[in-house]
């Protein structure tokens, strides 16, 4: 096993279940601006990248800079609304990210959200100091290039080798790749298995509590239980 000091993780459908409300907030965006509805399928398959390259990825023909800019707007109060209850955690992941804390680990964020979209969410759960370091795509680039890696690795202190991504999207696979990062791949958020597994990472997981096992971390449930 490799001696990893630094866990990066992606926050929409890796450690907050938040896909559903992606994907009807880019539907409501869509139909407020008059362009055609994209599937369910379509619309996960860009979950991850930054807003703005998340719907030109969408509709590619689409030109006009305020219609975008719109789009963009009507998407964003849209998931503002939805989130005045705030997207629940995956089961497992308040546990593990504390077992990993309490095991010494370094604990990051790389997000296609806006800065001021994670702040907030940070601040509804007093996680504003909970991460060592955090990036988001309207800060530097969007994903996949793999620039918010560096950063957070520059910071940190740590080398690519030091450090594992953790994330549900080809984007953060492609991004950790290019950064010489391990990566995780988690197979309950926005795509499917078979498309994580084309990017090689070195572990695939269905549950966010089987990363405490592989990298060797005692679980705070399993501390619970033997106590």
């Amino acid at each position: 096993m490799t001696d990893y000091r630094l866990l990066i993780f992606d926050w929409d459908g890796t450690l907050v279940d938040s896909i559903g409300r992606i994907v009807e907030s880019i539907r409501v965006a869509a139909a407020g601006c008059g362009l055609e509805p994209r599937s369910d399928a379509a619309i996960k398959g860009i979950i991850g990248l930054g807003l703005p390259e998340a719907i030109r990825t969408l509709y590619p023909d689409l030109r006009d800079a305020r219609l975008l800019e719109r789009a963009g707007r009507l998407y964003s109060e849209h998931y503002l609304a939805l989130e005045s209850e705030p997207s629940p955690l995956y089961s497992g992941v308040a546990e593990a990210l504390e077992a990993f804390r309490a095991a010494g680990y370094r604990l990051a964020v790389a997000t296609g959200k806006t800065r001021r979209g994670l702040d907030r969410v940070l601040a509804g759960r007093g996680w504003q100091a909970y991460f060592d370091v955090s990036r988001c795509a309207d800060e530097t680039a969007s994903k996949p290039d793999p620039r918010m890696l560096h950063e957070i690795l520059a910071h940190c202190g740590v080398s690519p080798e030091q450090a594992l991504m953790v994330g549900d999207s080809s984007f953060d696979l492609q991004m950790a790749r290019q950064a010489g990062v391990g990566a995780v791949a988690v197979t309950y958020g926005a795509q499917s298995v078979e498309a994580l597994r084309l990017h090689g990472p070195r572990l695939v997981i269905d549950d966010f509590g089987e990363l405490c096992a592989w990298l060797g971390v005692r679980s705070v449930q399993d501390i619970a239980v033997e106590g």
